[in-house]
């Protein structure tokens, strides 16, 4: 009965060992799982400008190398151990050879080779546009980003439109503290230091959208701190930048009088502008296209009626911490303004 009961014990012990899983497998399956969770995100290693592809280009140069050293590392091992294993005897001067050549000899010749495609790729990258290229004015916010173009009357907030195939300068500046402008598939990052105006440039080769995103911790919100960037062909970026030099869109409905009405005549119109209307604020962003715009709060929600009424009422519960203060917007008042902003396309 014993037996019989130390058997069945030692059974069940096998079956739970069997069924518990392994540590290894199961988290290398967890990151092939993740591996798919990136979705739509930006990627530096999906370059669609010169400027990325140049840091993709070293960023695979410098994993190929790792790969290769890697391998050449776990071959020397693998003879050492199986193939001249209990073989202690070395020819004089043989290890101080070994040493120098694959100690110090190889890595010399890699990171001289490195170093010098490091800095053809930095001179690359700080060659800026000549005085004719196109030049755009972007100043960074808690939390968004104001972009104005020279010699245009308006602006835009968290959205530069660039015609594709050609460089574009980018002046930037900080409003109040440090911020860090990157767009992963078109140029490297570019620190805004408050007090200095700093340059870079962007250049798509194909019509798109991409997406940046403020690099440098800047407080509660530096997550939803996000732009686009919309490359698109020349005609249709001179049809753009003519229409940032108009007057928003008139109202065409009774709904939207009435919220242009509100707009004007409440708190709205002493932090925005809206251009062709008295609402000439300057303290949050340009509102004349904010219909059109990929979302609300630079990334925070995406631009919806039902999110754009959510704002208007009570920002901080969408972003808690941006500068927009609660809004006393009657009941019967909110759905004629959400008309009259998401008519302005």
């Amino acid at each position: 009965m014993d037996a019989t009961a130390a058997t069945t014990s030692s059974e069940a012990r096998t079956a739970r060992r069997r069924r518990r899983p392994r540590p290894v497998p199961s988290a290398l399956a967890g990151l092939l799982l993740l591996a798919g969770c990136a979705g739509d995100a930006p990627s530096a290693l999906n370059p669609a400008g010169s400027g990325a592809s140049r840091v993709a280009g070293l960023w695979w140069l410098l994993f190929w190398i790792s790969v290769a050293v890697f391998v050449e590392v776990m071959a020397l091992l693998t003879w050492a151990l199986v193939f001249r294993r209990g073989d202690v005897r070395i020819r004089h001067g043989q290890p101080l050879r070994f040493v120098t050549v694959a100690g110090a000899g190889l890595p010399f010749v890699i990171l001289v080779a490195v170093y010098g495609v490091g800095l053809r790729d930095l001179a690359a990258l700080g060659d800026a546009p000549g005085p004719e290229a196109l030049t755009v004015e972007v100043t960074g916010h808690k939390w968004w980003w104001e972009v104005r173009y020279p010699g245009a009357s308006g602006a835009t907030a968290n959205e530069i439109h660039i015609p594709v195939g050609e460089r574009v300068k980018v002046r930037l500046r900080t409003d109040d503290v440090l911020h860090s402008f990157w767009v992963p598939q078109l140029m490297p990052k570019t620190d805004l230091i408050a007090g200095e105006t700093r340059e870079t440039w962007l250049r798509a080769e194909r019509a798109g959208s991409y997406r940046g995103q403020c690099a440098e911790y800047c407080g509660t919100q530096h997550a939803h701190m996000a732009f686009m960037v919309i490359a698109q062909p020349r005609a249709g970026f001179d049809a753009w930048l003519a229409r940032l030099n108009a007057p928003a869109r008139q109202p065409t409905t009774e709904a939207e009088h009435r919220g242009q009405q509100a707009f004007v005549q409440g708190t709205c119109a002493a932090c925005h502008t809206v251009r062709g209307t008295d609402a000439q604020g300057r303290v949050g962003p340009d509102l004349s296209s904010v219909g059109s715009r990929w979302s609300i709060g630079a990334g925070a929600v995406p631009n919806d009626a039902g999110h754009l009424g959510g704002w208007i009422a009570n920002s901080q519960t969408v972003k808690p911490g941006n500068a927009m203060p609660p809004q006393p917007v009657y009941a019967a008042q909110l759905p004629d303004l959400i008309a009259y902003l998401r008519s302005l396309e």
